[in-house]
């Protein structure tokens, strides 16, 4: 366990090196958070939406911009990715650790690292906008903590779920069409281009039934209220089923990969 935190550490020391990406991260998200506040005030001066009020929405976009790092879908690791492809994946095998966990905390540290450099300059610059244009406050002290909560395992999600992708290597050189098309469909229904409660009424039951909404639909929600303390347990213990249930889907992958793989060379 100690090895597996000191690497962690190391990860994010190694991510917060990154400050030029950071800084364009930063601009990046500025435009397409003040481009969606725009353009869903258009929307919503034509015909308002009873799910969630305007307000609420513009809340979403700006922590959605605030963690986008953190809840980006679309990481491919292309070390890992490397070294799987290329055979070099023997000298990760003589490690004495368990390949899954590694890899595992490796993704986690980078998303930790790389949101740890972009959210709180989005945070305070969306405080002070004037409103309708600004990041409201949490709906109560206790939204705020579920929201952090929600946040932190939501993001357990979604390495879980990118563990499952990356190994999708083992069995096919290109996994280039696979992921990308398993990539669109986890932003779709994690509400990366849209609300969840926006989408139409298909969409939003299949997305209730997949953990894609668990990693940044679900916390922006809770922050601003759109979905209550009650609902907000109910979710967090979803999203606990899923941590779980991922990481075994993931763990039996690498290991059904790791006895069919073949490395050649010496």
């Amino acid at each position: 366990m100690i090895g597996y935190l000191t690497y962690f550490k190391t990860q994010i020391v190694t991510g917060l090196q990154y400050k030029v990406a950071a800084i364009a991260g930063l601009c990046t998200q500025f435009f397409w958070g003040f481009l969606f506040v725009m353009i869903y005030q258009a929307f919503y001066s034509y015909a308002d939406n009873s799910t969630i009020n305007f307000p609420d929405l513009v809340t979403y976009v700006w922590l959605n911009q605030a963690f986008f790092a953190l809840i980006y879908i679309r990481m491919k690791d292309t070390e890992i990715l490397d070294a799987i492809k290329t055979g070099t994946v023997a000298y990760e095998l003589c490690r004495p650790y368990d390949l899954y966990n590694w890899w595992y905390i490796k993704l986690l540290a980078k998303k930790y690292a790389a949101v740890m450099l972009r959210f709180l300059p989005i945070i305070v610059v969306a405080f002070f906008l004037p409103v309708p244009y600004s990041l409201a406050l949490p709906q109560s002290s206790l939204s705020f903590i579920l929201f952090l909560t929600t946040l932190i395992l939501g993001s357990f999600v979604l390495v879980a779920i990118l563990m499952i992708i990356q190994t999708i290597a083992f069995f096919t050189y290109n996994e280039g069409g696979i992921s990308q098309i398993l990539f669109l469909i986890a932003e779709l229904l994690a509400g990366s281009f849209l609300p969840l409660p926006l989408m139409p009424n298909i969409i939003q039951k299949i997305g209730y039934f997949l953990p894609f909404r668990l990693i940044g639909d679900l916390p922006f929600r809770v922050y601003s209220g759109n979905i209550n303390i009650n609902d907000a347990l109910t979710n967090i213990m979803f999203q606990s089923v899923w941590i779980i249930l991922l990481i075994i889907i993931g763990k039996y992958i690498m290991k059904y990969a790791l006895q069919k793989v073949a490395i050649q060379g010496g």
